[in-house]
């Protein structure tokens, strides 16, 4: 049966408790127009959220547009993520925070979201070996 493309509620990283562990104790790199934040857990699951700032996007029909996009682009693309964490029994909190000042268009999103993906699989392969 082939995979769905879904991005279920149980998916989603909301907990303020992960999210506080997730940004103080986990690992970060940049990839533009995002800074990327993942910690790998030994429980499985794959949860994933997106931030905008305020700061940069006074317009909360901005932000939510960037979040609606990227969430997109990931939802398109995490299934490769998801069966390397599968094989190795391993799980994921996965963040992204967008750092630009203006509205990229959604193939710019895309090919982001594929860098970072590709970048994290590539991780979990090298610490698992």
């Amino acid at each position: 049966m082939p995979k769905q493309f879904t991005f279920r509620k149980s998916e989603r990283l909301k907990s303020r408790k992960a999210l506080d562990a997730l940004f103080q104790s986990g690992r970060r790199f940049t990839q533009q127009p995002f800074r990327v934040f993942y910690a790998i857990k030994n429980t499985p699951g794959l949860q994933f959220g997106v931030s905008v700032s305020n700061k940069n996007f006074k317009k909360a029909v901005d932000r939510n547009k960037i979040k609606r996009l990227v969430r997109e682009a990931y939802r398109l693309q995490k299934n490769e993520l998801q069966e390397v964490l599968e094989q190795q029994k391993k799980g994921m909190h996965l963040f992204l925070v967008y750092i630009q000042q203006d509205i990229a268009d959604y193939p710019v999103f895309y090919k982001s979201v594929e860098k970072i993906l590709i970048t994290l699989i590539k991780n979990l392969r090298e610490d698992h070996s």
